[in-house]
């Protein structure tokens, strides 16, 4: 993730004319295939708003009696899928790297891309760095 990214930097283009589509899918795929590798984006994506799978957790696609179609999920429940279940961690020298101070002047899509918690981490009373 480039350390510069700024959210609000974000350029605005006009609509499309579709939603989806082979763009969506692929867009859907390449940040699967980087945050979870491609075992565990089929595993996941086949399980996305399945009965015996688990909701979106971006939108929590309602329920339909009956059965469900492969991939009845948008390319933004995809991506949220892809950011909870990404093999990105985040250790403890992460921390000691970077302090709350730092870490408050972060943007939220910057935080959540730099992966998950390896660890249980405390912030001590006077502490500027979490800890293991």
């Amino acid at each position: 993730m480039d350390a510069d990214y700024d959210e609000h930097n974000v350029i605005s283009t006009g609509a499309k004319r579709e939603a989806a589509g082979v763009e969506a899918v692929l867009v859907s795929m390449r940040r699967s295939f980087e945050q979870m590798g491609p075992l565990r984006t089929a595993a996941a994506l086949t399980r996305l708003n399945q009965r015996h799978g688990f909701d979106c957790p971006g939108c929590a696609w309602p329920e339909e009696h009956g059965g469900r179609k492969l991939a009845e999920f948008c390319e933004n429940g995809a991506k949220a899928v892809a950011e909870e279940a990404t093999k990105r961690v985040v250790t403890p020298e992460f921390f000691a790297r970077h302090s709350i101070a730092e870490l408050e002047t972060k943007p939220e899509y910057w935080l959540s891309q730099q992966g998950r918690l390896s660890r249980p981490m405390v912030l001590a009373p006077g502490d500027e760095h979490y800890r293991p």
